[in-house]
């Protein structure tokens, strides 16, 4: 039955692929159908195509779709199935289902995995791969231009397959078939809740159900990801259903049958469960951070809005003046300055994703190899875009005698970054922002043109700064008239954001408990709903915004703390 339903599919059943189908029709529809085109006008017409791509974004199924929509037989051979570590069986299975498309032309091989039959040299572990490599280039060399037979691979990465492949004009056309964006996941979710041919029959959706919110919360899913989300909130639909079900009876009553309609809860549920396939190694967010969560001075948050905000949103201003905008910034400053989160906030006014990556991890050679580390994460960045990049601790591979990873590794790592950067261009609308603790400790490359172009520093706040800091954190605590801001914001010289914060935590932890013992004292209970009750937790005074400082400080308290800080 399953094999049925894919024979059905065609190109109304794939969303998110318009351009790509657009490309691939040209390669193998034009061919296939109007050979003579290609004749007439004297060159041979295309013979193969590579899709690349994360799993589960459609390249199998489009491949289906272009051999049903022209009739063509369609051959599948799995990678992972036709490699044997007897000495020429693969080989002789390749031959075979090239001899038996041929013969059933017009057809289509689609080759699944191709990195499993033909990875890259330097990852190749035996010997037996190196000769299917040899037959698969000879054999779609061969092709006969009246064979009328197409052949599509597909892998993850275009990198994981043997060089040979790509440079020989093996494959004529390579298309990347990535993560959908936005509008894509619209249209695959449209398709799935429609009539999904493959899992479920006309799916029934409640009026209240908003698709374009829930392509909007999909971020990084893949047309997988979307069918299953699809399938599991039908089936969490069925599972609110089951008091009403007899399961002892053969046939479900029509009624029962009616009443089962998809809601948006059924599919806030089902995104609970589920989360994105192509991002799962790599945290994706869509940061919350506003400029009015943090305290940055003016003159900040209006310099990277013109760094990294006008080349998210104006490019064609840009374009106009006959100009290409930067796109990498580093910002150096001492920890607990809000680097991150002004990172954060600028992503967030781009809308823009944003990934954030300690360069302690690309170094750990527990997780892999370092310059695979870093391609991934530049991967994931342009599979993400628009999408800010953040890379923390730079300064870790700023020399390679760095005796914690070793000077080798560290090399390796900024060696592969700076690959990453030149060739990312602006087109993958991919922004870059560098952090370290200082930039004279930064190797030089990282600043040669078109890498960091603009260094930004982020210093310690200055006293109108932590005014703003102490006003954020304490927002949305009840505070006594006594606190006086500027008193606070005068004696905390010094300080950086992330100490201000501490202590406004640490003090609303105190308070907390002080709420807790005042109601324990007088039999109320925390469980208490009560408005009235809840407002009678204790404030915050200004004594006890320094109390945990006499507690870590010592005996000296905390004069001597702030003494130290000043130092």
């Amino acid at each position: 039955e399953e094999e049925v339903s894919l024979n059905e599919i065609g190109y109304d059943d794939i969303g998110g692929v318009r351009k790509q189908l657009v490309q691939i029709k040209e390669m193998v529809e034009l061919p296939l159908k109007h050979p003579q085109l290609f004749k007439t006008i004297g060159v041979k017409p295309p013979r193969s195509i590579l899709l690349y791509g994360p799993p589960g974004t459609g390249k199998c199924l489009i491949a289906r779709a272009v051999a049903n929509e022209i009739g063509a037989f369609f051959f599948l051979i799995n990678g992972l199935e036709i490699v044997s570590k007897s000495a020429g069986e693969s080989e002789s299975n390749l031959r075979k289902r090239f001899e038996e498309a041929e013969k059933k032309s017009p057809a289509i091989i689609f080759i699944d995995k191709l990195d499993a039959i033909a990875p890259k040299r330097e990852k190749t572990y035996g010997e037996v791969e190196r000769p299917i490599v040899s037959q698969l280039l000879t054999l779609i060399d061969g092709l006969k231009q009246r064979s009328n037979v197409i052949v599509m691979a597909a892998t993850r990465q275009r990198n994981l397959i043997d060089p040979a492949l790509r440079h020989f004009g093996c494959f004529d056309r390579e298309i990347d078939i990535g993560i959908p964006n936005a509008a894509d996941r619209l249209e695959i979710l449209r398709i799935h809740t429609k009539n999904l041919r493959i899992h479920t029959k006309n799916m029934k959706l409640d009026g209240d159900v908003n698709l374009e919110q829930i392509s909007n919360e999909t971020h990084g899913y893949v047309g997988a990801d979307l069918a299953s989300l699809c399938s599991e909130a039908a089936l969490q639909q069925i599972r609110e259903k089951k008091h009403v079900i007899d399961l002892e009876e053969h046939t479900i009553n029509a009624e029962v049958l009616n009443s089962l309609v998809i809601t948006q809860e059924n599919f806030r549920f089902a995104l609970n469960q589920s989360n994105a396939s192509a991002l799962r190694e790599i945290v994706v967010e869509v940061p919350t951070t506003t400029w009015e969560d943090i305290g940055c001075s003016d003159h900040g948050k209006r310099l990277l809005q013109q760094l990294v905000k006008y080349p998210f949103q104006y490019p064609e201003k840009f374009l106009e003046f006959g100009t290409t905008p930067s796109r990498n910034v580093f910002l150096y400053g001492p920890p607990g300055c809000g680097k991150t989160l002004l990172a954060k906030a600028i992503a967030n006014e781009c809308q823009a994703n944003f990934i954030s990556i300690n360069v302690r991890e690309l170094l750990s050679t527990s997780i892999g190899e370092p310059e695979a580390n870093v391609r991934d994460v530049f991967d994931k960045a342009r599979q993400a875009a628009p999408c800010i990049l953040f890379l923390d601790h730079l300064d870790l591979i700023a020399h390679d005698g760095n005796t914690e990873y070793g000077g080798d590794v560290a090399h390796r790592v900024r060696n592969q970054i700076l690959i990453e950067m030149d060739d990312m261009s602006a087109k993958k609308n991919v922004f870059i922002i560098g952090a370290a603790v200082g930039w004279n400790i930064i190797h030089p490359r990282f600043f040669k043109t078109g890498r960091f172009d603009h260094i930004f520093n982020i210093p310690l706040p200055d006293e109108q700064t932590r005014l703003k800091i102490f006003k954020i954190c304490l927002k949305n605590s009840p505070i006594d008239e006594d606190v006086d801001f500027n008193y606070l914001a005068n004696e905390t010289y010094n300080f950086t954001g992330s100490d201000i914060k501490d202590i406004c935590s640490r003090t609303g932890q105190l308070a907390a408990r002080e709420s807790i013992e005042k109601q324990e004292q007088t039999n109320q209970t925390t469980t208490t709903t009560d408005s009235t009750t809840l407002n009678q937790r204790s404030l915050i005074h200004p004594d006890e915004l320094f109390y945990f400082t006499d507690i870590c400080a010592g005996p000296g308290g905390f004069s001597e703390y702030i003494l130290w800080k000043k130092q």
